[in-house]
């Protein structure tokens, strides 16, 4: 943590106070949560992203579609509309958000998506739409307190575990790191694939204060898979690649682009970036040079959802845009442990 974050002591503290209060006046009934219709499961964090919720999300519905008539729900985070929306084929990144249309894109309507910021009246109007779905996966709704959710994962990355982390605007935590001790699971996502197990036992020890005493800790690392082409002029056997990131942590993706390819530059926007048409300028200007002859556009499939819409545009239409597909990977064990743990609590209760 830099130097300057402790002038950020007394927000923080004033932050810890309210938080703490809320989060009182919920686990003593004072304000009410309500259970949903459809039983639910929630993928959150205690930060404020990049800890890997949207992989994690669909490596869930992958494991579980085959079980369970499930669907996703979020609030649909940088979309320029309000309310409930179920998503239909036609569905915008600019309507619905990015995450879910990504989600939408990969599963198409084999597993519904819908977003709506009140999450207790979205999953009544679902239960409405769709009676015969049995659970609903919950992106990012573990601070949305007035829904109680029948069981709760919290993510934290290995690069900044919450129990290193602080309070806003001191740290990136939304509350403090005592909130941990509502999830039933928390997994220390985006961990180096050879991780040993006496780090493993290093990170436990540091994160068991935090948790409760059923909960179980569980950890993933990315696999990233073959880029393929979503928009532009059609293009095979490229090794040269703009890599183009709109993350709340674009390091890990630029990293692999590195590793992987012959990266003529980077190009790395904030979190739910909203492109356009004059961002396709610097990258067309890499591609005039002698070293971006033949060269692609590799981006995340987030943000690929988002850059698609724009490939008609006259100056995106003259980019090859790749994707780079990422999921999440467990250990075998591991991952047979998580699934019996959902199975019996929210499969066969």
């Amino acid at each position: 943590m830099p130097w300057y974050a402790y002038l950020f002591a007394p927000a923080a503290f004033l932050f810890h106070g309210i938080t703490a209060a809320r989060n009182m006046l919920f686990d003593r009934g004072l304000i009410p949560s309500q259970k949903s219709p459809i039983r639910t499961l929630v993928v959150g964090n205690l930060s404020v992203g990049g800890t890997g919720k949207t992989p994690w999300v669909e490596f869930l519905v992958r494991k579980l579609r085959d079980e369970v008539a499930l669907g996703t729900l979020s609030r649909g985070y940088g979309r320029s509309t309000k309310g409930f929306i179920s998503l239909v084929p036609n569905s915008s990144a600019a309507e619905v958000g990015d995450e879910p249309l990504q989600h939408f894109t990969h599963f198409k309507e084999e597993v519904p998506v819908f977003v709506g910021e009140d999450r207790v009246g979205a999953t009544q109007k679902i239960k409405q739409l769709q009676p015969d779905l049995q659970l609903l996966i919950l992106d990012d709704a573990f601070q949305h307190r007035k829904l109680n959710p029948d069981f709760r994962i919290v993510l934290t990355p290995y690069s900044s575990p919450f129990s290193k982390d602080y309070l806003l605007p001191m740290g990136r935590l939304r509350e403090s790191r005592a909130g941990a001790n509502r999830a039933e699971v928390v997994v220390v996502t985006k961990c180096p694939a050879d991780l040993s197990q006496d780090e493993k036992n290093k990170l436990a020890e540091e994160l068991a204060p935090y948790l409760n005493s059923e909960a179980e800790l569980f950890f993933s690392s990315l696999t990233y898979g073959m880029p393929y082409q979503v928009a532009g002029p059609s293009q095979t056997g490229f090794k040269a690649v703009i890599a183009l990131a709109g993350l709340a942590d674009n390091g890990p993706f630029l990293a692999y682009c590195k590793q992987q390819f012959d990266v003529i530059d980077a190009f790395s926007f904030p979190d739910h970036y909203a492109y356009k048409s004059e961002d396709a300028a610097p990258i067309l200007k890499v591609l005039g040079q002698e070293k971006g002859k033949n060269a692609v556009l590799l981006t995340t499939e987030k943000d690929a959802v988002k850059l698609k819409s724009l490939a008609a545009t006259e100056m995106w239409s003259k980019i090859s845009i790749f994707a780079l597909p990422i999921q999440v990977a467990l250990d075998p064990k591991q991952e047979e442990q998580l699934l019996q743990r959902l199975r019996k609590n929210l499969l066969y209760p």
